[in-house]
């Protein structure tokens, strides 16, 4: 029965209640009422509580051409053999962006009508079934992507190109686990308009058979590892209007055959080891072309553009992107024609010139412009879309900043820009991100920046800045990274940062600033990051921050005044993998848990694609000691793993539990007075690039297990008090710069020139006079008291014996007074003898 407040549907051919939820979706026996529907959409309706199968209501629609239940939370398909058996014109089903976690039914390949299937984001999983595919002579559009299908992906290719007639003119298999290499049998699809087999496994060059289909408008054989050159036959596929061959392995030339393609709108070519030139002739006849990409790795810089300044293109693009490749020493001219670019990336291509002044007259929702050697200064009004995103940042541009600042998203940073930051600049612009580092700015930061409402970023690092840091931020709720390390700002940290609960970002480092940091920080529980080093914060490391701070993954406090202990609530911070407490006053030892710390005993992984289409929001950087050099890391930052407790009063003995963090590069535990033994299982370390433990009391040999650590290529171990032979294999036979080991008395062999065998006959002689001397001063020990009692006690116990000796002491006294006396008068008879003859 058809819900009343529907009214009467009997005659509906066209029913539309796409994202809707109402209740009458839980029984969808009313359906029957409208036997005449021919176009159903129920999508994003959930049906998880339908009382009817979906399936068994829609069976009783038998004129039905099209089906649509995207998005409605089904979880299973039915399993009796032909649910469609009264549909016998269907068009069109769509199940796509459900969660059937299962296999294909071998049903749905029974269905002769059937001329388009969406089954994309369906959690679909191979094995295809093995069906006869000979009713599906009408199919058109398949549509399987990003779904669990394996290798059986090949075989229903080589399925479908058989029994379909060649009527199927789009497929797509994108972002599954389609894997080898694509079969000839490819080929065979005449019709075919759109293939998509992106985001897979496939492997081998280019493939041979789609030269075959001459109907293709849109190709994407992009994020695969398709190897070797692009085949000149490109050129015959007159048809193709989008063509993508990203992210894969290929190499080579690119074809000026590319040219031929007069029906192409979007050519796509980026990351992949392009050489060779750029010509004219590659754009000869592209007259629809409107977007362009050629994003190359910095690892790869041999292909040039060999483009005349007068020449005027034959296209009017929309977009332009070009990095990491050559395009000109002067800036291109011909872009001056574009008058529809709203997007401009051309990061990296060599360009040394001054910004020509038409730039500045387009319309630009993007301008990347970044890593040239542009100089010259900005016009005093910098004005785009307000959600506009500008990159100026590493060229050598200089001057003020513009009074005007009319964007959303601006990167001036690493140039010469100079002076004070305007001080209208909180009602002049709409920033969402601020990025104006490394530059030479002076003065105070202003105030207004606390009227930019929108604000995610603020990046005034590596500046001049002096004063203190402005305490009238409190309207600033979308604030997720604030970096104003590197100035000259002085005084505390004022409590209004930690009222962000968006904050992730907090870098301070390298300042004047003092005082106690930590009550500002507690409200701080969203920081992934926290850098307060070399500054003059006293106080001690507070425990909440392992209970407040479960995200945090940086933690760098070295160079200031700190005091007490490290606290162990540390170890509880899961995801740390920098923690640099170096230069400080912390005593206490190392605690037995920080061997615990998860992030430093897996490996992480890092993107090597640096695509400026995926601007980062902030581009995260921080200063660390690494072999005894202060390094900047930017880019690769996550994956550094870093423990630097240097310089400090941290005493005891090297846990054995920091073995267990495998994935660590760099352990500085440096001028400290640390006792004991270098962990035997160090061995087990094998992420360590960096070894310092100078200047402490360790005793005994180096492990054994030291030398597995291939790994190692700084060490330093001197101003120990370590014994026994150097290790010679692996890495150890790298390090021959004796200051690796000097001021350890006890160590030998290659290369100190302590030969081990003259240590060993050394080692024997120094125990033998160690020896020699314990009996000497064991027989001193003993003779004194002996000798003592033995003379003395017995003049205490004989009356006689006592007489005697001091008897025997006056009759010595006498004669010694005696001859004294003598030796005295002749002295002075000699002496008067001598007077006189004189």
């Amino acid at each position: 029965m058809i819900p009343p407040h529907l009214g009467n549907l009997s005659q509906l051919r066209y029913l539309d209640l796409n994202g809707n939820d109402h209740h009458y979706v839980h029984n969808l026996n009313w359906l029957s009422g409208i036997s005449s529907l021919k176009y159903l959409d129920l999508g994003y309706v959930d049906l998880t509580e339908a009382t009817t199968n979906w399936m068994q209501a829609v069976n009783m629609l038998p004129f039905l051409l099209e089906l649509h239940l995207s998005g409605c939370e089904l979880s299973h398909f039915p399993q009796y053999s032909n649910p469609f058996v009264n549909l016998t014109s269907i068009l069109v089903i769509d199940l796509s962006e459900n969660n059937f976690n299962t296999t294909l039914p071998g049903w749905l390949f029974n269905i002769s009508t059937l001329m388009d299937l969406y089954l994309n984001h369906a959690t679909i999983k191979g094995p295809i079934p093995h069906v006869n595919l000979l009713s599906l002579r009408n199919l058109v559009t398949l549509d399987l992507s990003f779904n669990y299908i394996g290798s059986e992906g090949i075989e229903l290719v080589n399925g479908l190109s058989a029994c379909t007639n060649n009527s199927l003119e789009e497929l797509n298999l994108g972002g599954n686990q389609v894997s080898g290499q694509l079969p000839d049998s490819l080929g065979l699809f005449k019709n075919l308009k759109s293939l998509d087999l992106s985001s897979n496994n496939i492997v081998g060059p280019f493939p041979h058979s789609i030269q075959h289909l001459t109907n293709l408008e849109s190709l994407h054989l992009s994020k695969k590892s398709i190897s070797g050159p692009i085949p000149t036959w490109i050129g015959n596929l007159l048809r193709m209007k989008r063509l993508d061959l990203s992210f894969n392995l290929m190499n080579g030339t690119i074809p000026e055959s590319i040219g031929q393609l007069r029906e192409l709108t979007e050519l796509y070519l980026n990351w992949n080891a392009w050489e060779g030139v750029i010509s004219e002739i590659h754009f000869s006849n592209l007259t629809k072309l409107t977007k362009f990409s050629l994003l190359v790795s910095p690892k790869n810089q041999s292909l040039r553009f060999h483009l005349r300044p007068e020449w005027i293109p034959p296209f009017s693009l929309e977009s332009i992107e070009v990095c990491n490749c050559y395009v000109s020493l002067k800036f291109p001219n011909w872009l001056r024609t574009q008058k529809r670019l709203g997007l401009m990336i051309l990061k990296n291509v060599g360009i040394s010139d001054a910004i020509p002044e038409w730039l500045w007259k387009l319309d630009f929702r993007w301008l990347i412009l970044s890593r040239n050697q542009l100089y010259g200064t900005l016009p005093n009004s910098l004005s785009f879309r307000q959600d506009a995103l500008v990159d100026l940042s590493f060229n050598r541009l200089g001057g003020p900043l513009p009074l005007r600042l009319n964007v959303g998203y601006l990167y001036l940073g690493n140039n010469s820009f100079s002076g004070p930051i305007p001080l209208n600049i909180g009602e002049l612009s709409s920033f969402q991100i601020l990025d104006v580092s490394g530059n030479l700015l002076n003065g105070s930061i202003p105030s207004s920046i606390s009227k930019l409402k929108d604000l995610e970023v603020i990046d005034l690092s590596n500046n001049h800045l002096s004063g203190k840091i402005p305490k009238n931020w409190n309207d600033l709720h979308q604030l997720m990274a604030i970096d104003l390390s590197k100035n000259k700002l002085s005084g505390g940290i004022p409590s209004w940062m930690c009222s962000k609960s968006s904050l992730t970002q907090l870098i301070l480092g390298d300042n004047n600033l003092s005082g106690e940091p930590f009550p500002s920080l507690r409200n701080c529980t969203g920081l992934s990051s926290l850098d307060l080093g070399n500054n003059r914060f006293s106080g001690e490391i507070p425990k909440w921050i392992g209970e407040r701070m479960p995200s945090l993954e940086q933690l760098r406090l070295r160079g200031n005044m700190l005091t007490g202990d490290i606290p162990e609530q540390l170890c509880w911070l899961s995801h740390l993998h920098i923690l640099d407490l170096a230069v400080n006053n912390l005593s206490g030892s190392i605690p037995q848990c920080l061997g615990n710390l998860t992030a430093l005993s897996f490996v992480t992984l890092l993107d090597n694609f640096d695509d400026p289409r995926f601007h980062k929001y902030y581009s995260e950087s921080m200063e660390l000691v690494l072999k005894g050099q202060n390094m900047e890391f930017e880019s690769i930052l996550p994956i550094v793993n870093l423990m630097d407790l240097s310089s400090n009063n941290i005493w005891g003995e090297i846990p054995k539990e920091i073995t267990n963090l495998s994935t660590l590069g760099t352990l500085n535990l440096s001028r400290n007075q640390l006792t004991g033994k270098i962990p035997e299982k160090i061995g087990a370390m094998q992420g360590l690039e960096t070894l310092d433990l100078s200047c402490n009391c360790l005793s005994g040999p180096i492990p054994p297990s030291m030398s597995s650590i291939t790994s190692l290529n700084h060490l330093n171990l001197s101003h120990n008090r370590l014994s026994g032979p150097i290790p010679t294999t692996n890495q150890f036979s790298t390090f021959n710069d004796p200051s690796i080991y000097e001021a350890n008395l006890g160590l030998c062999g290659p290369p100190l020139s302590t030969n081990c065998s003259d240590q060993d006959h050394k080692d024997e002689e120094e125990d033998e006079d160690e020896w020699d001397m314990s009996w000497f001063f064991i027989s001193m020990g003993l003779g004194f008291p002996v000798g003592f009692w033995a003379v003395c006690g017995s003049l205490v116990l004989k009356k006689s014996w006592r007489q005697a000796y001091f008897r025997f002491i006056d009759e010595t006294r006498d004669r010694l007074y005696v001859f004294t006396a003598v030796n005295v008068a002749r002295l002075k008879r000699k002496m008067e003898a001598n007077g006189v003859h004189g």
